[in-house]
């Protein structure tokens, strides 16, 4: 079996081992030399890794590798901005007599799918608003077979098998203690944009079975998922009759849960719920890329700077 370590090399290693290939590409640097771009991982984190000034002679059998392909590199772990990448020194994909398993590279939640969707299932049922909850069990059933498997990013966080459904069952857990914190919250609605919230991606990114996101589709790339939300859920409020009030209100929580303008909402939460929504989603999102950070650092010291955290260093207690 494999060793697994991507989140624990250190800068000056020289590795010889296998990856699973996230995304590649051939690029054009400023010196005008081709270089291979790559995002490489194993079930304990990825790393990006670069190929410079490749040959022609080298094209034919580059482009052969594909995304969610297993290679064997050879590399030198070096740090540009802060972060560890690996420079390529060989590449080649794996062959049967490497014996290498594909469970070993792939990453995913720490649940079962099918219990984090049962949670969901019982939280919808839960739900007394007749037309909240004919919406919500209608999503889920819609998108069950995606969701035991689909990722929640390209990158960042929860970017595994399964943790798109992982971000939503966390966040539907903490949805039900904030409710009975804040008891102006109608728990309906805050349960109901949970479920609503993200559920595009599914559409927005392309994804293999086996949880590997490629990139994105087409419509993603030009819409989004809170666009493509938003239409999806004026789709479903005619086809089940949902008043008009609580479809633009389940709209409004889709396209203002990124908060921001720059972050892609053009709306901010202008109601207790949709406000609080925001709230969910960013709390599970930093407190994963916090544990995915401090994962690989010793105890009293610091992890590398996290792109996603504002560029932070993180410290990792020795208690």
């Amino acid at each position: 079996m494999k060793q697994h370590y991507v989140s624990l090399l250190t800068t000056d290693d020289e590795i010889q081992d296998f990856f699973m290939v996230k995304s590649i590409a051939v690029k054009l640097g400023s010196n005008k030399k081709q270089y291979l771009d790559l995002l490489l991982a194993d079930n304990t984190g990825e790393i990006t890794a670069k190929k410079w000034d490749i040959a022609d002679t080298e094209l034919p059998s580059l482009n052969e590798i594909e995304s969610g392909e297993i290679v064997k590199v050879k590399a030198q772990v070096t740090e540009w901005n802060g972060l560890k990448q690996l420079r390529v020194l060989r590449i080649r994909k794996s062959v049967p007599q490497d014996g290498v398993e594909m469970s070993d590279f792939i990453r995913t939640a720490p649940e079962k799918p099918e219990d984090m969707f049962t949670f969901l299932e019982e939280a919808v049922a839960a739900i007394k608003d007749s037309e909240l909850k004919k919406l919500c069990a209608r999503v889920l059933t819609d998108n069950k077979e995606k969701l035991l498997y689909y990722p929640a990013a390209v990158k960042n966080h929860h970017a595994e098998r399964g943790g798109l459904l992982y971000h939503m069952k966390r966040m539907a857990a903490m949805g039900e203690y904030f409710c009975k914190v804040y008891t102006n919250l109608n728990r309906d609605l805050v349960i109901t944009g949970v479920i609503i919230h993200d559920i595009e991606k599914l559409n927005e990114i392309d994804a293999n079975d086996i949880g590997i996101a490629s990139g994105y589709s087409f419509e993603g790339q030009l819409l989004g998922h809170l666009v493509q939300g938003v239409k999806t859920i004026d789709r479903l409020a005619k086809e089940l009759g949902i008043s008009e009030e609580k479809a633009v209100m389940l709209e409004h929580m889709i396209i203002a849960h990124h908060y921001e303008p720059e972050y892609g909402s053009p709306k901010k939460p202008l109601f207790p719920e949709a406000e609080i929504l925001h709230y969910l989603d960013i709390v599970d999102a930093r407190m994963y890329d916090m544990e995915e950070a401090l994962f690989g650092t010793k105890p009293g010291e610091f992890s590398e700077r996290v792109w996603t955290l504002d560029n932070r260093k993180l410290y990792k207690p020795s208690f």
